[in-house]
């Protein structure tokens, strides 16, 4: 995996959970990626006033297949409801 600093955000979601669902869903189809968040929000289960943040990111050469994958996801849960 490339540096920290040559990663691109791909999404930012509340809570942790929800960023190693995302994380394990890219990880299947071979896109690794790292999450990166404000340790106190996770300590003190604080989520509110950006705390409870988490930016997934990956490197900018799988940033096109993980949107992809990302917006099949959400689109697939339209079609659910």
């Amino acid at each position: 995996m490339e540096n920290e600093n040559d990663l691109k955000e791909l999404i930012v979601v509340e809570g942790l959970m929800e960023a190693e669902i995302i994380k394990s869903k890219l990880e299947s189809f071979e896109i690794p990626c790292v999450l990166k968040f404000e340790s106190a929000g996770r300590l003190m289960g604080i989520t509110m006033n950006g705390l409870g943040e988490v930016q997934v990111m990956v490197s900018p050469g799988d940033y096109e297949q993980a949107l992809e994958i990302m917006n099949s996801e959400s689109d697939s849960d339209e079609e659910a409801t």
